[in-house]
Formats: C-alpha cells, sequence, structure tokens
C-alpha cells in the first residue's frame, strides 16, 4: 500500500529522520516505535503530506491512491460543544436543498460506528461521551473518507483496559477490509499484542525495519530503541530521616487518572514518577500540590491531610517547580528581587510581619549566590538565560525553607552546567531534610537525582524501581511494557 524510501528531514544541523524506510502491507499494522525524538512524528508528517521531506520518495499503491491516507493524532482534534454527526461532518458536509441533510450524514455514518462498536445517536453531544468513544468518533471521521492507508498516532496513551480490547476488535475489522494500518505508540506490550510487523527509529534510523511481531519480543524492541545496556551504575547511599513521611497518598482515586495510588516520600528522600503522557504521574504530583481533589482515597502532606488548594499546600510547607517556567513560574517583566520573594513576602499566614524591600533585596541576593545565577536582585528576568531564569524559579521556592519539594522537569531546556547545579541542589535539599519529588521526561535525569522511581501506566504504579536497577533502560521497559513488577527483585508493587 506504502512504500517510503530513504527519507531525509532535517532541522538545522539536526536531522530529524536520516535514510528512513518503512513499507506498509494492506491488512496488517504495523508498528512504529521509538523514543520520544527518535523521528516518528516527523515521518508521520511526511507520509501525511503535510510536512515535505528534504530528500526520499513516498509511493502509494492504486488502490491507495483512491482512498489516500487519514491520520489520527494523539491530541483529538474534535469539538465537544457540537454532536457525533457534526463531528464526523466537519468539511463539505451533505447537503439537500442548500440546508444540511442530517439522513444523509446518518446514513452514512451508521455503518461505520457499527463496525467501531460505537452505539450512540449521532445527535449526542460529543463532550457527553466518555473518552474512549471520542477516541472512536476521531477513528470514524478518518474512516469516513474510505482511507487504504491509517495512521494511528498513540490511540491508547489515555484510554482504560477495556477500550483498549475494544481497539483490538476495531483493528481486526479495518484490517479485515486489506486497510493497511501504521500503529504508532510507546506501549510495547500493544505492540506484542497487535502488529503482524514492526519498525523501531533511533535517533532518526530505522534499527529495525518491517520485522514480523512473532520473531521478537520485549528485549529485543528496548534494545532497538535504546541501544546497548551501559554497564550498572554504582549507586549513591542516602539514608532517609526517621519519624513519619511528610508525603502520604493511600488508595487515592481521581476519576479517569488515578487508581488505588499508594507511596509515600520521606524526609531526605528523593523519589521519582514516570509514566508516557496521560499515565498518571503528573496527576498524583497534582495532588501533592493540592492542584487536584480526589475521590477516594487518603492523602497526607506534611502535618495536614489533602491541600485544598496551592496556597494551602505551600502553607504545608509544599513547593512546586513547574515544567513551563514562562507560564507558570515567573514574572518574566519584573524584576529578580521581585520573583525570588513573589511567594515567601505574600506570607501565606507563615511569618506575620511583612520584611522591608531592602531585607527581601538582601535575602535574594543570598539566595542567587547559592544558585550561582548570573544576574543580580534588579535584574529584569526576561534578560537572563534560560537557565538563569530557571535558576530564579529554584530560588523563589527555596525562599520558602521548604519541607516537601516538587519539581516537574525541574531541568528542561537548560545546558549541561545548569543541570548539574540544579542536580547539586536537589542533594542538598534532600541532604537538609526536604522530602523531594520529581518527574521529569529525561529517564537519565531520575536515574541520576533518584533514590527509587514509581512507574505509572494508566493511572496505577506498576513498578519501583532502585538500587542497582534504577537505569534509563529498565525504566524504559518498565514504562512501555506495563508489567506489573518491582525492578528490584522484591514482590510486585501494590499499586
Amino acid at each position: 500500500m506504502l512504500d517510503a524510501r530513504s527519507l531525509v528531514k532535517s532541522y538545522g544541523g539536526v536531522k530529524a529522520l536520516d535514510r528512513a524506510d518503512i513499507r506498509l502491507r494492506g491488512g496488517e499494522v504495523h508498528a512504529l516505535v521509538g523514543e520520544n525524538g527518535a523521528g516518528k512524528s516527523t515521518l508521520v508528517r511526511i507520509l501525511s503530506g503535510t510536512l515535505a521531506p528534504d530528500e526520499g520518495s513516498v509511493r502509494l499503491a492504486d488502490r491507495a491512491r483512491e482512498g489516500g491516507i487519514a491520520v489520527v493524532s494523539q491530541e483529538l482534534s474534535l469539538f465537544p460543544d457540537l454532536t457525533v454527526r457534526e463531528n464526523l461532518f466537519p468539511h463539505r458536509p451533505p447537503r439537500r436543498f442548500g440546508l444540511l441533510d442530517r439522513g444523509a450524514m446518518d446514513r452514512a455514518a451508521r455503518p461505520v460506528l457499527a463496525d467501531l462498536g460505537l452505539d450512540v445517536d449521532p445527535g449526542t453531544l460529543l463532550g457527553e461521551l466518555p473518552l474512549a468513544d471520542q477516541q472512536l468518533t476521531e477513528i470514524a471521521r478518518a474512516l469516513l473518507r474510505r482511507p487504504r492507508v491509517l495512521v494511528l498516532d498513540e490511540p491508547t496513551s489515555a484510554l482504560p483496559a477495556a477500550a483498549v480490547d475494544r481497539l483490538e476488535q476495531v483493528l481486526r475489522t479495518l484490517t479485515e477490509r486489506g486497510i493497511a494500518i501504521l500503529y504508532v505508540t510507546h506501549f510495547l506490550e500493544e505492540v506484542m499484542r497487535f502488529a503482524h510487523r514492526v519498525t523501531v527509529l533511533r535517533d532518526g534510523r530505522v534499527t529495525l525495519a518491517g520485522v514480523r511481531g512473532e520473531e521478537i519480543g520485549v528485549p529485543d524492541l528496548v534494545k532497538a530503541m535504546l541501544g546497548a545496556a551501559p554497564p550498572l551504575p554504582v549507586r549513591r547511599e542516602r539514608a532517609p530521616a526517621d519519624g513519619p513521611p511528610p508525603v502520604v497518598l493511600s488508595e487515592v482515586c481521581v476519576p479517569g487518572r488515578l487508581t488505588d495510588v499508594t507511596f509515600t516520600v520521606r524526609a531526605g528522600e528523593v523519589v521519582g514518577v514516570a509514566g508516557l503522557q496521560g499515565a498518571g504521574h503528573l496527576d498524583a504530583l497534582a495532588v501533592v500540590c493540592g492542584r487536584t481533589a480526589v475521590s477516594a482515597g487518603r492523602v497526607g502532606v506534611g502535618d495536614r491531610g489533602l491541600p485544598r488548594s496551592l496556597r494551602d499546600a505551600i502553607r504545608a510547607g509544599v513547593a512546586f517547580v513547574p515544567s513551563d517556567r514562562k507560564r507558570f513560574g515567573l514574572m518574566t517583566d519584573r524584576t529578580v528581587w521581585e520573583n525570588t520573594t513573589s511567594v515567601s513576602w505574600l506570607a501565606l499566614g507563615r511569618g506575620g510581619v511583612m520584611p522591608s524591600r531592602a531585607e527581601l533585596v538582601r535575602r535574594t541576593a543570598d539566595l542567587t549566590a547559592r544558585l550561582r545565577l548570573r544576574g543580580g536582585p534588579h535584574d529584569v528576568v526576561a534578560r537572563l538565560s534560560g537557565g538563569n531564569q530557571q535558576k530564579v524559579v529554584f530560588a523563589k521556592w527555596l525562599a520558602t525553607d521548604p519541607r516537601i519539594v516538587v519539581l516537574d522537569d525541574p531541568t528542561r531546556g537548560v545546558d549541561v552546567g545548569v543541570r548539574a547545579e540544579m542536580h547539586a541542589i536537589v542533594g542538598e535539599l534532600a541532604a537538609g531534610g526536604a522530602a523531594v519529588l520529581v518527574a521529569s521526561t529525561d529517564l537519565a535525569e531520575l536515574t541520576e537525582v533518584c533514590d527509587r522511581v514509581l512507574v505509572f501506566v494508566r493511572g496505577r504504579i506498576t513498578a519501583e524501581v532502585s538500587g542497582g536497577r534504577l537505569t534509563e533502560h529498565e525504566l524504559a521497559a518498565a514504562m512501555q511494557s506495563g508489567a506489573d513488577v518491582r525492578s528490584n527483585g522484591g514482590e510486585a508493587h501494590r499499586s
């Protein structure tokens, strides 16, 4: 159905694709896997015609040309305030006498909805449907174009297990009709379950090309994605403090996000959380920070229960360093001292009397010196480099003297020097008795700063990785396989 050969695409001096090939056959599910940044999205955009390659060719068989290629993206492009019918026909809907022909729309839609097992009234508002049915509606819209090649980009990233079972039936129906399906996913167990063939990308290059699914296993895929496993690192020893842990989550549930999540973070300990997009690890951070309410379970933060807001969490001694510093972490048009003291001078019930401006500037100077920030207290933040802006975010929260530090991608977009300095600060915080909870899209960062890492899959903790097993390979395998294992040799982690 489709034959793409020697595709090259560069952005500046970086090759997103480097002589990549892929061939799709009718009636087969062909999985495309690789780490973030491996080139999957670039390849999909080239196949769909939204991006031109620098070199190479994409050829469609005659039958495929008739129906073309349809892409169902990871981020749904639907309208929740419109009906299912209106979402299925966003462009050129059938008309009669100049008016929308709803009967014709329903007659065209019902067979496709039936094939997908989607028993809904086309007049239902899309936003009233569960997420799984919205995902199937997006697939139905693509199928109404009668494609011969269908690209599904992370179709199950936010779906519960029951919806994944439904999708398996959908894939079987589509392949029986001769459609070629390119299935882009991070979940390696789905590759083994669904795919007839597999192609793996690493750094823009194909490391496995169209291998039959029954000929390989998950360890083979991980090796193709990441390369040979490095030697196991020598882990540092860090002893958590005795006494009640500052962070306790027990059988916590958040509808559609977390299910029976249980873990603790002790004083003096750095605990990481990891998972693919939508896995629930970031929702766990949001619970601790008072940004997400829970429907069941028990939460203890500091000497309080569940924080009702970020302000409440700060009063309990929580510091939160967000991943998007410009949107959520900084006032870029203000000075360093104004940013650094923006939380502590509000006091939020801690400290009472407002310090003088001179005292706030002095405290800022002490913090910026500790963080080796290149810039003075009176410099405008927008004029600082990205790394120094991130140091200002750290300084703002260090000024609150936190007992619990929550970090979301703390070194995103900074250079290796600043990264090392930030990691040193994390170690100092733990050594000073703070409980540190960190999420990162960089698995190497988690292995460098954490004592142990909790792996989330579909809203549950499925693995705890620690000790000498705490490596990028081990984390990647746990995140992508979804196996319910405990990687330090103990029993299965209770999720």
